[in-house]
């Protein structure tokens, strides 16, 4: 095989799977994700559970940039959890967890675009966990996870037998609890409500894509 047959067959690999439209969607999901974390959930103090939470609980404490640890934790976990997730995951994860690290480094060039909602917590619960729900959703649809999140807890699903919301939950709670640290209960309660809102529109946006996929056969 020549050098110039091999580099094609690499690059035809490597874009295998992937659209305009898709890579689309998940830029958008990566986007409407991380401008809830940055504009809502990171002024009023509302965290998120899973590395989510993590990232902005590392942020808080070492005042190290979103930007920069999400990626750091994501491989932390895809490297746990590798042995049980497909190459097409993977790679699509890859632009997507990219996508949510530029973008965050584009918002934080910027100060806050919404109004101050401290005032108005369970508002503030509600709309980021919108954000985040449908943001996240995007990504999941086109294939891929806004972080490690989803390999995480797929490892630990694996390795105890539990079931994957189960999973979900305890990774979530554990980052809660953590974020007692620097956030009062009370906020840690309005967190609860905001991941309750961000999980239920994942599963729906995840979920409309194959509402539409049977309704087209039918």
């Amino acid at each position: 095989m020549t050098k110039n047959n091999w580099r094609a067959n690499f690059w035809d690999r490597l874009r295998a799977g992937f659209t305009l439209a898709k890579v689309f969607w998940i830029l958008l999901g990566a986007a409407i994700a991380s401008f809830g974390l940055y504009n809502i959930h990171r002024q009023v103090h509302i965290t998120e559970g899973g590395v989510l939470g993590m990232m902005l609980l590392i942020n808080h404490w070492l005042d190290i940039p979103s930007s920069k640890v999400t990626p750091v934790l994501d491989l932390a976990c895809y490297l746990l959890a590798f042995r049980y997730l497909g190459a097409r995951f993977i790679k699509i994860s890859v632009v997507s967890t990219l996508g949510v690290s530029g973008f965050f480094f584009l918002w934080e060039q910027f100060p806050p675009m919404l109004p101050d909602l401290s005032q108005m917590p369970l508002l503030a619960a509600l709309l980021g966990g919108c954000f985040v729900g449908i943001g996240v959703g995007l990504i999941v649809r086109q294939g891929g996870s806004s972080g490690g999140d989803d390999a995480l807890a797929l490892a630990i699903s694996r390795k105890t037998g539990w079931r994957l919301s189960k999973s979900y939950l305890v990774t979530d709670l554990t980052v809660l609890a953590l974020s007692l640290s620097y956030i009062p209960l009370r906020q840690i309660l309005f967190s609860v409500v905001t991941v309750t809102v961000s999980s239920w529109l994942i599963d729906f946006v995840r979920d409309a894509k194959v509402r539409k996929t049977v309704e087209e056969r039918e």
